[in-house]
């Protein structure tokens, strides 16, 4: 009987190595979409892209392991053929009427608010009034953003001859344009510009900001419906964060309002 034992154990032993030698699981990819939007993300092509998005990949891909959520970089004009061809399956702090209406997919309400203002150099004499007419003003835009006053059109050529409009990639660059009397009013998401402040307090009373907004809008995540995660699984995640007490102190401190339970 020695041998046939032997021969057991041994067959036992060659089936537990190579339960071990087999890889656990494999977490699955998730890939979310980011272009440069302070402060939402900053520089996400970089090797250590900044702002909420980072953040909040990293807080979820810390809080369980069936999904690995990684920043894939797009471009504000791209960003829709991107979605629609696979090369990422989510995009989060978008609004489905930017643009999206000929685009497929599946949209989650995040029920994070915030909103475009009027800002202008504050000077003598200088009130709320100065918002009221924004034709014969020179306007600072960040290209690719949908605003209200031009029923959304992002166009660059339409913002030039209707608005006057300059358009650059940074909000920093738009206010220093306003403080340095070369645009009259920039429009600025409004988180962005309360960190703005925050990190400038010295300017603070040197801008006018308009109690008008441009817009506010319910952020909102973006799915490919043909992909590894859906709304409802999305939802699940973000609860759990919120549950744990992570949610609310990363969005409070980009000054975005918390989600209602």
């Amino acid at each position: 009987m020695e041998r046939p034992l032997r021969a057991v154990f041994r067959v036992l032993l060659v089936t537990m190595s190579l339960l071990a030698a087999l890889p656990l699981a494999a977490e699955q990819r998730v890939a979310v979409g980011a272009y440069h939007f302070p402060p939402y993300v900053i520089k996400p092509e970089s090797a250590s892209p900044g702002g909420l998005l980072p953040e909040l990949l990293a807080a979820l891909n810390g809080l369980q392991s069936e999904y690995r959520f990684e920043l894939v970089p797009t471009s504000v004009t791209r960003r829709y053929r991107d979605l629609e061809s696979g090369r990422f399956d989510l995009i989060l702090f978008e609004s489905p009427s930017w643009g999206w209406q000929d685009t497929e997919h599946d949209a989650l309400d995040l029920r994070v608010e915030d909103a475009e203002v009027y800002v202008a150099r504050a000077e003598p004499g200088r009130d709320q009034r100065y918002f009221e007419q924004l034709k014969g003003k020179r306007l600072a835009l960040y290209s690719g953003y949908h605003y209200g006053f031009a029923d959304f059109n992002a166009d660059q050529q339409f913002l030039v001859e209707e608005f006057d409009a300059v358009l650059t990639y940074s909000h920093d660059s738009n206010l220093i344009m306003l403080l340095r009397g070369r645009a009259d009013i920039a429009v600025i998401t409004r988180s962005y510009l309360q960190l703005y402040q925050d990190r400038h307090p010295e300017r603070r009373s040197a801008l006018l900001v308009s109690e008008r907004v441009d817009q506010v809008y319910q952020h909102h995540a973006l799915f490919r419906r043909q992909g590894p995660l859906g709304s409802e699984s999305f939802a699940a995640l973000l609860q759990v964060l919120d549950e744990q007490g992570q949610l609310e102190p990363l969005l409070g401190r980009y000054h975005l309002m918390v989600p209602e339970p």
